[in-house]
């Protein structure tokens, strides 16, 4: 299956700062550790992130989740994931690494104009450095693993 040459590809030769954790059993449910990337409050986290795809899979986009709590504009507190590529901008021709990027990127440009989580999206806008604090606060509280 495709899925699965594409998983056994990524986890050998991951994009920088994601690493795959391959299920064998259930490629529908796609784990990998992200790492906050530099210059964020969110550097020096490792995020643990989960995509779950559909028996519709590539027709239908995979559904995104942070397992590590974090504070982002477009994560909600259960951990769901708001991102275009996700919803109304996904392809079939898509694929698990693009996704990945595409969520680790959203961790250096937030976007507080579809914010889950509205506190997070509020600060973001109108007090930055307060939000940049409380990002960091939880990054340094919940996402210490490595990967």
């Amino acid at each position: 299956r495709q899925l699965a040459k594409e998983l056994t590809k990524l986890a050998h030769h991951p994009p920088e700062d994601i690493r795959i954790i391959l299920n064998e059993d259930r490629l529908t449910d796609v784990q990998a550790w992200l790492r906050g990337p530099e210059g964020t409050p969110y550097e020096g986290g490792y995020f643990r992130v989960k995509l779950i795809l559909k028996n519709e899979f590539p027709e239908v986009p995979p559904i995104g989740y942070f397992e590590t709590k974090i504070f982002h504009p477009n994560i909600s507190t259960a951990g769901e994931i708001c991102v275009n590529t996700l919803k109304k901008d996904w392809k079939p021709t898509l694929g698990i690494g693009h996704v990945l990027l595409t969520i680790r990127c959203l961790l250096i440009a937030p976007n507080p104009e579809s914010a889950l989580n509205e506190e997070a999206g509020r600060q973001l806008l109108e007090r930055y450095e307060d939000y940049a604090k409380h990002a960091r606060m939880m990054t340094s509280i919940h996402a210490q693993n490595k990967l």
